[in-house]
């Protein structure tokens, strides 16, 4: 597939082919299965105490002769701790038991459980790949919500990456062609419910999604924009790119960040990682020293021939 690539203020410099990884099949049921795991990491582990509820001393006995035992009484078998006594009469209360007063829940949460969801790694990129391969198709992007220009998608050009002021991103944006969208995101409503006082209280709508190469000026120009949001390309997710399991997001990549796809195979079954390529040539430099070295063999030290003194 081809694409336009434009500068800063918008007219075309070039056509570009998008490498393979644009080509993959749109698959929702992976995409949600990588989204979900994602989501599932990020929650924090909770649950009551394991002792609440079980503080009450309420051992009663149901024996013949024991003392404070209830047998009886012709009362049911529920555990009871003892408020006061009149001899060896005992004022009996309800306690530690689901359905008494200070008793434990009958089923709490417990903060042992396990919410993380692992997915194959293969699956995991293919999901990538895949959610990428909507970003770029115009109807699924429209169908999202997005409003967008009539020639998208498009690239922005490297300088893009080098600007660090948040006004002047903005202008960009809108010389691209995203103005009314970044009007639609603007808005913010209060969430309905108790998630209020929960540190949750308003409800942003998620836009547009700038790729970048690496760590450079935009990741700190673009980062205050509302509901914008900004990515090293390396460091994409399923989650990022189909918020809420929703394919079809608006994503501007810039060119650099492609090359760095089509380069290193990144979400590929076969990705090219720099640490490995920084190993692999330290290995062969070390062992060009050592075949360059010129090895000199030591001249063995005379003996010292050993002089019998005369007595």
């Amino acid at each position: 597939m081809k694409t336009t690539v434009f500068n800063i203020s918008r007219v075309e410099l070039k056509k570009k082919d998008l490498p393979s990884q644009f080509n993959e099949e749109i698959r929702p049921d992976i995409i949600k299965r990588a989204v979900v795991s994602v989501l599932n990491s990020r929650r924090q582990k909770y649950g009551a105490s394991p002792g609440a509820g079980k503080r009450a001393s309420a051992e009663l006995s149901r024996r013949r002769h024991k003392y404070r035992g209830s047998y009886g009484f012709g009362i049911s078998r529920v555990p009871r701790k003892i408020l006061s006594r009149r001899g060896t009469r005992m004022s009996w209360v309800g306690a530690f038991a689901p359905g008494t007063v200070g008793g434990r829940r009958a089923h709490p949460p417990k903060a042992g459980k396990i919410w993380k969801k692992d997915v194959n790694k293969k699956e995991r990129r293919m999901a990538i790949r895949s959610a990428m391969s909507a970003c770029v198709i115009k109807d699924i992007i429209k169908a999202r919500g997005h409003i967008i220009p009539d020639d998208f998608p498009f690239l922005v050009e490297e300088k893009f990456e080098n600007i660090e002021k948040t006004a002047e991103v903005k202008k960009i944006l809108e010389k691209l062609g995203f103005k009314e969208e970044l009007e639609r995101v603007s808005n913010k409503k209060v969430r309905a419910g108790r998630g209020k006082s929960r540190g949750r209280k308003y409800k942003k709508i998620r836009g547009v999604l700038i790729v970048v190469s690496k760590d450079c000026g935009l990741l700190k120009g673009a980062r205050n924009i509302e509901g914008a949001e900004i990515v090293v390309v390396d460091k994409l997710n399923a989650e990022t790119l189909a918020p809420g399991t929703n394919v079809g997001r608006l994503v501007i990549f810039t060119e650099p960040a492609v090359d760095r796809i089509e380069k290193e195979q990144l979400f590929t079954n076969s990705p090219i990682i720099k640490k490995q390529e920084e190993k692999i040539e330290k290995k062969k430099e070390v062992k060009e020293k050592k075949e360059t070295k010129v090895e000199v063999k030591k001249e063995p030290k005379p003996v010292k021939k050993s002089v019998k003194k005369s007595k």
